[in-house]
């Protein structure tokens, strides 16, 4: 159900073919909420059933129309009664620190194998978030409120991600003296 309200903020941001929600999604939404592009398809057909957003048709020469989304009022209405309630913590499920708890079990080299390349994905998020930050957040005082909160999405992004690098650094210091821990 969230994705509907990740594509309804999207498209109260701006309306959006599914290709550029698509593209959103991958390229400024990744830290808050992640879909693929069939998902966001199948969520905007439920949305267009549901009145929530409309679609217009844009035509072009030698191609088929664009179907433009637009964010109806409905919709506007359900993003603001879910945006002004209250969210629940979502739950924690994390497979690696999950393992921690069977460490015993989990060899010196495959611990390290497999932190290491959780560490090449949160170095290569970080790159990405930076990357959001210096083209969309220059100079986020001077920015509309609006913006001035999706880069404190962002920078919560940035900030867990960073946490979890040092976290790894951690591991590391206290776990790589030798197979056993020592």
């Amino acid at each position: 159900m969230a994705l509907r309200y990740a594509l309804l903020a999207s498209l109260y941001e701006s309306p959006a073919t599914g290709y550029e929600l698509t593209r959103r999604f991958r390229e400024r939404m990744g830290n808050v909420w992640n879909a693929s592009h069939q998902q966001i398809y199948r969520e905007l057909a439920k949305a267009l059933d549901d009145g929530l957003v409309k679609v217009e048709l844009v035509e072009q020469s030698g191609k088929p129309d664009r179907k433009v989304y637009h964010l109806a009022d409905s919709g506007r209405a359900e993003l603001g009664e879910w945006v002004n309630g209250f969210s629940p913590r979502p739950a924690t499920r994390d497979p690696l620190l999950l393992k921690l708890f069977a460490g015993d079990l989990w060899s010196h080299d495959r611990l390290f194998e497999e932190l290491s390349r959780y560490e090449l994905d949160w170095q290569e998020e970080l790159e990405r978030y930076r990357e959001i930050e210096r083209d969309y957040f220059q100079d986020v005082q001077t920015l509309p409120r609006h913006y001035k909160l999706q880069y404190l999405a962002l920078r919560r992004g940035i900030m867990a991600t960073e946490s979890w690098l040092a976290w790894a650094r951690e591991v590391r210091d206290l776990c790589g003296a030798s197979p056993e821990g020592s």
